[in-house]
């Protein structure tokens, strides 16, 4: 039988591990790759739509890809504690691979500003976490001096062996589809994971595995874009909270994968997140955190401009693949906050059958 052990076993020939790396795993990657039907349809006539569903990753985001080469490389080199900023997904992540790999681990986070499913995790995995009184760059500016200063691992994607993981999602997407995607569209905050994409394409490419690399179209919240507008965003806003980034890490890196992709990186406003939001849960049957939304939102907003107008015209169809970051149960007071209350009702069956309304769809 043989069974999915996780990404460093799977793609360890393109991974910087070897015999002597201790594999920190819980069965990372694998993720699903959902054809979205209900999108093509709202799109039109050649538009062939999959989302890759991250949010079933174990600690349910696409952090998992990154950490297990992360805290599997900290392990190897002697290291007994790491260290991260988050805004949530990467504190759940780093937390739930240090408690597996059995050494310490604390994360510095922004104060009121994580979402509650992701400061459970960290919590509950055994964390050590530090709320500050400033937001995501504060963070990662003092874990970058302590780390400096201290015998502890930095986790964050400035680490190469994060971007390494994180890179095997396209490697998915490629051996799933058979070839790459025209086009790849991915939520955009501290930036690392449309590098890792790019990056994992680029190797496929080299590896001879596909003949084609997608463009890469990156969407950063309209309060939270310091690379579109092109100067860092002090105090950075927006709904999506994990894409909450006013200077991120991978800035230069992020700009290099639009420009080597011939793709671009624009903005989204939380109304048209939202609106993605909802139709992902609704339609397709996926929930996802906000910030994963962007994508979907990117790709209709682009869509409606005539983006791909060109490409549909050249090939008569295209394949574009959403990246979803992270699951919708990272983020509940959102889910909540916008969907329909329950109903009350009393324990009268013909009251319930009323509320439901089955008397008049039936």
């Amino acid at each position: 039988m043989n069974e999915w052990q996780g990404v460093i076993h799977h793609y360890r020939e393109y991974l910087p591990v070897s015999d002597a790396t201790p594999v920190v795993t819980l069965l990372e990657g694998n993720t699903p790759l959902l054809r979205a039907y209900w999108l093509e349809q709202q799109l039109g006539k050649g538009f062939e739509v999959y989302l890759k569903y991250e949010g079933t990753n174990p600690t349910c985001s696409f952090k998992d890809r990154g950490m297990t080469v992360a805290v599997s490389k900290a392990i190897e080199e002697g290291q007994k504690a790491v260290i991260c900023a988050s805004t949530g997904n990467t504190s759940a992540s780093a937390a739930a691979y240090a408690a597996r790999g059995g050494i310490i681990c604390a994360v510095l986070i922004p104060k009121d500003a994580i979402a509650l499913g992701k400061l459970a995790q960290a919590l509950v995995h055994g964390a050590t976490v530090i709320a500050l009184r400033g937001n995501f760059d504060d963070a990662l500016r003092l874990v970058r001096e302590i780390t400096e200063k201290y015998p502890i691992r930095l986790v964050n994607s400035i680490n190469p062996h994060r971007i390494e993981g994180q890179k095997t999602a396209s490697f998915e997407i490629c051996d799933r589809l058979g070839s790459a995607p025209d086009f790849h569209c991915i939520p955009v905050g501290n930036a690392g994971n449309i590098t890792a994409y790019w990056k994992g394409y680029k190797e496929y490419l080299q590896y001879k595995k596909i003949e084609y690399t997608p463009r890469m179209l990156g969407f950063q919240a309209a309060g939270a874009a310091p690379i579109v507008r092109g100067f860092p965003i002090e105090k950075p806003e927006t709904i999506a909270t994990a894409i909450r980034i006013g200077n991120p890490a991978s800035w230069k890196k992020a700009e290099n994968a639009r420009d080597e992709s011939g793709g671009i990186i624009d903005i989204v406003t939380d109304e048209e997140i939202m609106d993605a939001y909802k139709i992902i849960v609704s339609k397709e049957g996926i929930f996802c955190e906000p910030a994963s939304a962007a994508s979907v939102a990117g790709l209709m907003k682009q869509a409606q401009r005539g983006y791909f107008k060109k490409a549909l015209q050249e090939k008569g169809k295209i394949k574009i693949v959403c990246t979803l970051t992270g699951h919708g149960l990272k983020d509940p007071d959102v889910a909540i906050k916008y969907s329909p209350p329950a109903i009350e009702s009393s324990t009268n069956i013909d009251e319930v059958v009323e509320k439901i309304g089955l008397s008049n769809k039936l």
